[in-house]
């Protein structure tokens, strides 16, 4: 999220990229290597060998090769930041960032840019498969090459093509409940619009982006409180707190994500894993007594969009988020992540 401090007779923004990293993910699902797959209990092939046996979206070997070949086309992608090639095997959420990091590449310094083009690959695979007719789409859990953190990735099927919709980022700190899988081994994929504890798993982007909007004084007042929660609603409580603020306002309004899929998988507890998109614009105007002699300077990533200094500057946020719904009780946020896609 941007901060604005003041310059000469012109206001400068410096844009901050706002990445929340939190709760770690179980998964007790059968696991691949990415050089091996193994099957267990749980995943995509049920234990049952007889042909009337239900079966998966995907098995457990076809959505390890998804993953490959995601991890292939990615690193080539990401090596050239062709946006073209990155599509072919991304979409979604995810792939609203990723274009949004392409097209900011060269604002970032130079250990940014070599981190983000050195190639990688998901190791320790845990998958989450549901039942076929359920769901078009799976879940795994894995560790990029290097990093201590484990990453949540669902694909879907867009178009016929299975491809990456949506990847966040958690820790250790506060691992969830255990997912919930039925005796043949398969996740359970859940309704997004249907209610767990006081929301819908399609509703909680709406009252996240409520926090930063009002200060939660919708929606948002039925989410738990967290770090990030806390972290939105100060979005809404420190905008007029700014260093510029007596030069200009800051307000924020929620706007409808790009993509609005919204995945679900339920929990051993009974409650639901939500892992949704959410977004919202930030809006910073000059107060009227100073339009007529100062402007406000883009940053350097605000500028790749728009470079003109102008008396309201417009940022766009696309976000994605993991929350836990209890059963009974408010939703959790436990994990989220945005990126600045657009400025005006």
């Amino acid at each position: 999220m941007p901060r604005h401090t003041i310059t000469s007779p012109r206001l400068r923004r410096l844009a901050v990229l706002a990445i929340g990293v939190t709760t770690a993910v179980t998964l007790t699902a059968c696991t691949a290597d990415t050089d091996s797959t193994t099957t267990a209990d749980h995943g995509g092939r049920a234990a049952a060998s007889a042909s009337s046996a239900p079966t998966g979206v995907v098995t457990t070997q076809e959505a390890s090769k998804i993953v490959s070949a995601y991890e292939n086309a990615n690193n080539r992608a990401n090596a050239a930041r062709d946006s073209r090639l990155l599509a072919t095997v991304e979409a979604g959420a995810v792939n609203v960032q990723s274009r949004a990091d392409y097209q900011q590449f060269k604002t970032w310094t130079k250990k940014e840019q070599a981190e983000y083009g050195s190639p990688f690959r998901y190791e320790r695979r845990e998958f989450a498969i549901p039942r076929k007719g359920t769901a078009t789409w799976f879940a795994v859990s894995a560790t990029a090459t290097g990093a201590k953190d484990r990453a949540l990735l669902i694909f879907d099927k867009v178009v016929g093509t299975y491809k990456l919709v949506m990847a966040l980022y958690t820790d250790k700190k506060e691992p969830l409940p255990e997912l919930a899988f039925d005796k043949n081994g398969f996740a359970e994929a859940v309704d997004p619009a249907k209610q767990v504890g006081n929301l819908a798993p399609n509703q909680v982007g709406a009252a996240f982006e409520d926090l930063v909007e009002t200060g939660g004084k919708k929606t948002g007042a039925k989410l738990a409180s967290t770090p990030l929660t806390k972290s939105a609603r100060r979005l809404y409580t420190e905008r007029d707190r700014q260093d510029n603020s007596k030069y200009a306002t800051t307000r924020y309004f929620a706007k409808p994500p790009k993509d609005p899929s919204v995945y679900a998988l339920k929990l051993a507890n009974g409650g639901v894993l939500a892992a949704f998109p959410s977004s919202h614009t930030g809006e910073t105007l000059l107060r009227s007594a100073f339009m007529a002699s100062y402007k406000i300077n883009p940053s350097k990533r605000e500028a790749v969009y728009n470079s003109s200094s102008r008396v309201v500057i417009v940022d766009e946020y696309q976000g994605q988020a993991l929350a836990e719904l209890p059963p009974t009780g408010k939703a959790r946020v436990i994990s989220r992540e945005y990126r600045l896609v657009d400025s005006r």
